[in-house]
């Protein structure tokens, strides 16, 4: 079965299994700190660590998804994300939490690479990446509306990305089995505009650190300095998710009329004072204005960013390699905020993380006022909210 012709819910489905880790992020590493009693940069190494397993799956396996068959590898990575969250919250050993991380993050990143490939192959690959963030967001709010009510332990977020791919496992038989790609091979010429296209990666990676410095960090900013329980904390998140969706409905609706160059430097401005607004917050008022906010943001700026790789190289190779260099930057998000933060403290975590995203913001807007010199075509991408990204999780 083609992927133009397989129904888009598996791939929804599949989207949406692959992508919850990253989003439930920050109760994961919060919780594994508590639950384990890890130091906030041992539990922000270990969902580094599940988030770099995840980007790892996606390099070595985007290539081969048509050639081993979309049905045995989304299987494959359903059931590591299986045994190993599964595995990570019945453990109570570090050690033991920390290798139940990393295979359930290669399979989370198996999943989310066969479903880019099947929706990349569709008609209405918009659409269908729509239904997946309105899939992940609606669940991962849930998540975070229910935990915290559930009781304490590192074991709760871990197993509801277990049970939810355990859920979608049988909606894989609509999958194919082989040869599903309908992409056709052509020769590969040297790439274009390489220096705009470097420049873009290198920013790009940076830029996604920062977002996920924050992300990782963020519920002990709300617990700890902002002095929120885990229940309003979780509020905030979910509402926040709501707004990334609402973000993604605005950048698809804007298009390409305002341009590239404004919507990503003036975006990743706003953003920045976002950062620094959320890592300061001492209060409820000041934590979700800067958590919403910063929710709503980040995908309308990430879709033009993405549009702008893309639009550097018509056969896609831009594209590729920035979601790629995207995806190292999100990987290194949570431990580059949690040793910031015990480092300094969030106050001063937000201003330097706010800092570098005013300093990458140059660069990123240099590439757009380029293309747009010279006359590049935009495609417009749509792209998941934070951490979780690929964002996030890319």
């Amino acid at each position: 079965m083609s992927a133009r012709t397989t129904p888009p819910w598996p791939l929804v489905a599949l989207f949406t299994a692959g992508y919850l880790a990253p989003y439930l992020l920050p109760t994961t590493v919060g919780r594994l700190g508590s639950g384990l009693g890890l130091t906030a940069t041992q539990a922000g190494a270990i969902g580094s660590a599940l988030l770099l397993s995840s980007a790892t799956a996606g390099f070595t396996l985007a290539s081969r998804v048509d050639r081993v068959g979309a049905r045995p590898l989304a299987r494959l990575g359903l059931a590591l994300a299986v045994v190993g969250y599964g595995g990570a919250a019945l453990a109570h050993w570090a050690p033991a939490v920390v290798a139940g991380a990393l295979v359930g993050g290669f399979g989370s990143g198996t999943a989310t690479a066969v479903a880019a490939t099947g929706i990349a192959g569709r008609p209405d690959p918009h659409r269908v990446t729509t239904y997946g963030l309105l899939g992940v967001s609606a669940l991962a709010g849930a998540v975070y509306l229910t935990v915290p009510r559930l009781g304490p332990g590192h074991g709760l977020p871990l197993a509801a990305i277990a049970l939810t791919a355990l859920a979608v496992w049988p909606l894989t038989g609509r999958l194919g089995t082989a040869g599903t790609g309908t992409r056709t091979h052509r020769e590969a010429g040297p790439l274009p505009h390489r220096r705009s296209g470097l420049a873009l990666a290198a920013a790009l990676m940076c830029w996604s650190l920062v977002q996920n410095s924050l992300w990782g960090v963020s519920g002990r900013i709300g617990i700890g300095q902002a002095h929120l329980s885990e229940v309003t904390v979780g509020a905030v998140f979910a509402v926040a998710l709501g707004a990334g969706l609402l973000g993604v409905v605005a950048a698809s609706a804007l298009g390409p009329r305002i341009g590239l160059a404004v919507p990503i430097g003036a975006g990743t401005a706003v953003i920045a004072l976002c950062v620094a607004v959320s890592a300061s917050a001492r209060d409820l008022v000041a934590f979700a204005a800067g958590e919403i906010a910063w929710n709503a943001l980040y995908p309308i700026v990430l879709s033009y960013v993405i549009g702008l790789a893309a639009s550097l190289d018509g056969r896609g190779r831009w594209a590729v390699l920035v979601g790629s260099a995207s995806s190292l930057g999100t990987a290194a998000g949570p431990l580059t905020g949690s040793a910031l933060s015990a480092a300094a403290g969030f106050p001063v975590m937000g201003t330097v993380l706010a800092a570098g995203l005013l300093v990458v913001a140059v660069p990123m807007t240099a590439v757009a006022v380029g293309a747009g010199r010279r006359s590049l075509p935009v495609v417009e991408i749509a792209v998941d909210t934070p951490a979780y990204e690929p964002a996030r999780a890319a």
